[in-house]
């Protein structure tokens, strides 16, 4: 078979055909495009080169899969808290149906119920490796944890009764399950069926007693005979329970509701906490009224009356310690005068009372104890508390109760995120730098014994490529993430509010402002690791350029204001199909509106605000720590009492020392060595007269708008009039702003009449998934499931057809790229560029003409200019990407790293050292290139510089891409989408052919579209929740290795052996007959449960974990003898102590009968 020749192709192609345009290819995917031209006889075109092999594209779709792999960050809105105290590690349950489980660093897994039901309670089967979750929707579920990714073995759903309260008895296989009609049940953990012994309400309170006693609050065996059971119900009744002779044992009565219970080690006593904020402390010998009652945080009265009720104390642990008081640890109960103290969880030790506050409330504490058998001194280390936004852990073992050092990445949310971006496979000094800068600012005053929350097993696994992730925040704040082998490290943190002065409240002063809250808030970011430049737009219409030193600084913060203003009311569209072929660069250009570097027009109080930026920039000298340092702030600044309009895109290259960055208006190109404008100009500007739509000069002083927010999410006067008055950060998850995705908001400043007819009129602002309103669009709804969606659905309405543009007024620009290539269509050499992309699709290629010695660079101008060239792609453009003439891609130039205040004078004076881009082998072969461009709707690939559209692939039709990214990926390339309809999609390069497309996950939410990216080696991120990151990857090959990858949750650990009693406390300390709860419950004495009451599902757990584990059947047999092996050891272990204790009890009897004999005959008087 004859290969098909690429390049006679890509040569052969003319601009002589008038029926078409350069970029008007419209053919379906993996084909070559309609674009101008005819073939020649023989494949080439006029002076084309010598003809070129076909390129050997190596990827398939074999390469490809989706899999999630590890989630980090806060579990969100948590509800449930479990510790197994041998294998040290902890679950935390959501109300979203998720369950994180938490070991050493490292170990880290997150499992989710299908159901999506809060998690109410969790139990751990204590060195067991298993775990019982109980959910809101009733039901039951025993979760495989000796496996790496945890599944469900078993779930009980409860059909007639709602469950209210679990409890486990360590070593028991079987589950007390309270419900809220105060009924206990009984589960067998090893078959998850239902005992028929159930311990009914109206038995276990007396027959007199008229009134239900409500839910069951507390379940807990005896510590001192597990044949009793305690039972707390919630009006204020404990009662405890004889198992074996079925009858209450004893019934206490207090007229305040029960809320937690806890037992002292001896059995003989036990604590309740109240709703009145009280603490009653009972004895078994005396049941009829509480054997001490106090009020910990209550005032005492002068006349000696009872003190005043607190708030109610949610939950009370009392823990004993042998060689000191016990520990007596609660939340809640604090007094009610005191409304604004923060939640806080107070530890009483002897007479001292210690009151820890917290930043959020608190949701579940748990204590950490030495042993785990309820009958010994319990020696509390630790104190785990769960906060609704936060996890610390207490350490008990010192006075001041200082907090340990977290090694988990759950401060993520410190600040709301704002956008995120990945970097996998980066240079491999750019980690042990930043964490090196970081490592300076690390907190002092944490406790110095080590994370006692230190189980599971983890390893590196063969991934080696160092991986960064960035996020940026509401505050302003940006932080580096080591994300190495599917690890986060928090590396180093900076500030980008420390350029600007702080807004002083009720000065009475006029405000620039765009936006009330979070004026520092992160739009955009911009990093190119290799020279170390980073650059960030914040909402408030600016730009800052940093440059990385490890050495401090004290220097003053150069600052630049740009003007940018559109002066086109209205456009008429027309057809692709008769777009006028775009001129070459011989056209006529534009004049440029250069602006100079300051304009400190300040306006006065009243009159209409024109050249002032929306921030005041830091004038005096500024100390800069080592780490990123600013380079230069770039502003926006009113027009003529209109806003400047929020960044849209943004984009900067070391080696020409250039920024640029576009929004509604137009854009702005800034050399940053010089600190200079270059290009400040509209975006209908920039096409002089290769326009292709014919637009309506603006009328004066018409449709001012206003516009905020990190996006614009609807066309409805309403909702923009109350975007104006929020913050880009305002996300309403019960009525509290927490997230960047604000659409509306119940409160806020009213506008005038005026703003308000301004409102009406839609102002473009930054649109969604950081593009333009763009022609062929559609409608998407996304529908409103639970109260943390509300921040998150959006609905936008465009029209299909391309000639309509939903009346929107102006272009933005949303894409930026700087390239080395060709400007024009007769271009011999490539040359400095950029690549402009626009939200009606359109990209138009800007010449950068730079000085041509590294001497002439700091002194001459850089010149800027439109080349004319035009391409065109239905809808906003996303990205852009350049291919050498071998596929290969092309890495924009840059400038090595080197530190600009460093001490060494050689470092300073040293020439700048560029890396520019080579071709693949010989000269030869660099005479052409393949750009990629890929928009909203569709990708395409053109051969430059021709401008011959090769391939064209549609996309979708129906939807809309959020991202688009090419990734290498096994030493090739390829372009990676994420579509709003939830679908990934890889296509191969340069013939775009499809290779994936999966339905993973439909776009709910803004946070989704806003944070999701691609990099590169298969991997994707994207925020799933307002405080967790989820990580993916879409290769096969990390598919396959993700079990090595992952920690172990259960290790091989030895059981702590009990404490020897003693002969005399087991025999007069408890009962003295065992207590057999097989024999009580099991079916053959208790009989079968109801089946209405309860229905078993069967999991799907294990089959994984089989997998990964052994190598099936051999491995459960080796499995099997090593648990008969050690049955077998435990057994005999049994058989020595029982005949050590009868040798015991024989020596002890002969001992007694010889006394007894000693004894018989003596009289009283003789001893």
């Amino acid at each position: 078979m004859k290969k098909f020749n690429f390049r006679k192709v890509l040569d052969g192609l003319t601009a002589s055909s008038p029926g078409g345009s350069s970029g008007g290819g419209s053919s379906s995917g993996g084909g070559i495009g309609a674009g101008s031209g005819s073939v020649h006889p023989g494949g080439t075109a006029g002076a084309a080169g010598t003809p070129r092999d076909e390129i050997q594209e190596i990827l398939s779709s074999d390469y490809f899969q989706i899999c999630k792999t590890v989630r980090h960050g806060f579990p969100y809105l948590p509800t449930a808290l479990a510790f197994d105290p041998v294998q040290k590690i902890l679950a935390v349950g959501t109300r979203t149906g998720g369950i994180r489980i938490l070991g050493r660093p490292g170990v880290d897994c997150y499992c989710q119920h299908e159901s999506g039901a809060a998690v109410l309670q969790l139990q751990f089967l204590i060195n067991e490796g298993a775990l019982v979750s109980a959910s809101s929707d009733d039901t039951l579920h025993l979760w495989n944890l000796r496996q790496k990714r945890p599944a469900i073995l078993h779930s009980l759903k409860f059909n007639r009764e709602r469950i209210t309260y679990c409890h486990l008895p360590f070593q028991s296989k079987w589950l007390y399950v309270g419900t809220e009609r105060g009924n206990t049940h009984i589960v067998n953990i090893e078959s998850f069926i239902l005992s028929g012994y159930v311990i009914m309400w109206n038995k276990a309170i007396e027959l007199s007693t008229k009134t239900h006693p409500g839910p069951v609050v507390h379940l807990s065996d005896s510590p001192r005979d597990e044949g009793k059971l305690l039972i707390g119900y919630e009006n204020g009744t404990v009662v405890l329970w004889d198992l074996r002779s079925k009858r209450a044992d004893l019934r206490v009565y207090y007229d305040e509701a029960i809320h937690s219970v806890d037992w002292h080690h001896e059995g003989k006593q036990f604590m309740c906490s109240h709703s009145d904020g009280s603490l009653t402390l009972w004895n078994l010998k005396s049941p009829s009224r509480p054997f001490q009652i106090t009020i910990p945080h209550g005032k005492i009265q002068r006349d000696g009356k009872k003190p005043e009720s607190c708030k109610p104390i949610l939950k009370v642990e009392y823990k004993t310690c042998k060689s000191s008081e016990p520990f007596i640890i609660f939340s809640g109960g604090l007094s009610y005068d005191k409304a604004c103290r923060r939640p806080s969880l107070t530890i009483m030790h002897g007479k001292a009372i210690t009151v820890l506050e917290m930043d959020h409330p608190i949701v579940d504490f748990l204590t950490l104890c030495e042993t785990p058998y309820p009958n010994e001194f319990q020696e509390p280390y630790a104190v785990v508390v769960l906060l609704e936004k936060d996890l610390i852990v207490v350490d008990l073992t010192q006075s001041n109760f200082p907090i340990f050092e977290n090694p988990y990445p759950i401060d993520i949310h410190e600040s709301p995120v704002t956008c995120t971006e990945y970097f996998a496979d980066c240079p491999p000094d750019l980690i042990p730098v930043l964490y090196s800068v970081g490592a300076k600012h690390k907190k002092q005053g944490y406790s110095n014994k080590e994370w006692p929350i230190s189980g599971g097993a983890w390893n590196l696994g063969t991934q080696t490529y160092p991986e960064i992730i960035i996020t940026g925040h509401a505050d302003g704040s940006i932080k580096f993430w080591d994300a190495s082998a599917i690890t986060l490290q928090m590396l180093y943190k900076l500030k980008t509010s420390k350029v600007f002065e702080k807004q002083k409240l009720g000065e009475g002063k006029p405000t620039a402002e765009i936006v009330e809250e979070d004026p520092f808030a992160i739009q955009m970011m911009y990093w190119c690791p290799e020279s170390r430049i980073f650059c960030v737009a914040g909402v408030s219409a600016y730009v800052i350029v940093y440059r990385f030193s490890k050495h401090e600084v004290n220097t003053e913060i150069v600052s630049l204001e740009v003007r940018l203003q559109y002066d086109v009311e209205d456009i008429i569209t027309p057809e692709p199909e008769i777009i006028p072929p775009f001129p070459d660069g011989s056209s006529q250009l534009p004049s440029l509106k250069s602006l100079s570097g300051s304009t400190n027009t300040v306006a006065c109080e009243g009159m209409m605000k024109d050249s002032i930026p929306c921030l005041s920039v830091k004038t005096r000298p500024v100390r800069m720590p080592p780490g990123y340092q600013a380079e230069l702030v770039i502003q926006l600044v009113w027009v003529d009492g209109e806003p400047p309009q929020q960044i849209t895109s943004l984009a900067i290259n070391s080696a020409y020392g250039l920024v640029a960055f576009g929004n509604c208006n137009g854009l702005a190109v800034v050399d940053f060595m010089q600190k200079t404008v270059l290009l400040s100009m509209g975006t209908i500007d920039l096409y002089g007269s290769s326009d292709p739509y014919q637009r309506q000069p603006r009328s004066p002083r018409k449709n001012k708008q206003f516009t905020t927010g990190l996006t614009e999410l609807t066309d409805s006067p309403v909702s923009l009039e109350l975007e104006r008055c929020k913050s880009p950060t305002s996300d309403h998850v019960n009525g509290h702003c927490t997230s960047p995705t604000s659409q509306t908001c119940s409160s806020g400043k009213r506008l005038s009449s005026t703003d308000v007819t301004k409102s009406n009129r839609r102002g473009p602002g930054r649109p969604p998934f950081r593009k333009a309103q763009s022609a062929a669009c559609m409608e998407i709804s996304l529908p409103v499931t639970t109260e943390e969606n509300r921040e998150n659905t959006f609905s936008r309405s465009r029209s299909s057809s391309v000639s309509s543009i939903d009346k929107e007024s102006k272009e933005a620009i949303t894409a930026l790229y700087f390239m080395e290539t060709f400007s024009r269509k007769n271009d011999s050499a490539v040359s400095p560029c950029l690549w402009v992309g626009t939200g009606l699709g359109m990209v138009l290629i800007i010449s950068l003409n730079l000085p041509a010695t590294e001497e002439l660079r700091q002194t001459e101008p850089v010149m800027v200019s439109p080349s004319g060239t035009v391409l065109t792609l239905k809808g906003a453009v996303l990205t852009f990407s350049c291919l050498d003439c071998m596929g290969a891609l092309i890495h924009p130039p840059y400038e090595v790293w080197r530190d600009p205040n460093s001490i060494d004078d050689s470092e300073k004076t040293r020439k700048r050292k560029l890396v520019m881009y080579s071709p693949s082998s010989s000269q030869d072969m660099g005479d052409h290139q393949f750009a990629v461009i890929c928009s909203e709707k569709q990708a395409k690939v053109f051969s430059l510089p021709s401008q011959t559209c090769l391939y064209v692939h549609n996309i979708t039709e129906t939807s809309f891409l959020l991202r688009a990214d090419v990734v290498t990926l096994c030493n090739s390339i390829c372009l990676a989408c994420f579509c709003a309809n939830g679908h990934i999609m890889t296509m191969s390069l340069p013939s775009l052919r499809p290779m994936l497309d999966v339905n993973y996950l439909p776009v709910t939410d803004m946070r989704i579209a806003r944070t999701f990216c691609f990099t590169n080696e298969g991997q994707a991120l994207y925020l799933s929740s307002p405080t967790e990151i989820q990580r993916l990857t879409y290769s096969q090959e990390m598919c396959d290795n993700l079990q090595d990858m992952l920690g172990d949750l259960f290790t091989a650990v030895e059981t702590p052996e009990a404490q020897n009693r003693g002969f005399l406390k087991g025999l007069f300390g408890g009962s003295g007959q065992t207590f057999d709860r097989e024999e009580l419950f099991g079916e053959a004495s208790a009989g079968k449960a109801s089946r209405s009451l309860a229905q078993h599902i069967p999991g799907s757990g294990g089959i994984e974990g089989m997998k990964g584990a052994a190598g099936g059947v051999i491995g459960d047999l080796a499995r099997a003898r090593l648990a008969l092996d050690e049955r077998g050891q435990r057994l005999g272990e049994l058989d020595e102590k029982t005949a050590t204790m009868m040798a015991s009890a024989e020596a002890f009897s002969k001992h007694a009968h010889e006394l007894m004999l000693k004894y018989k005959d003596k009289k009283w008087y003789q001893f």
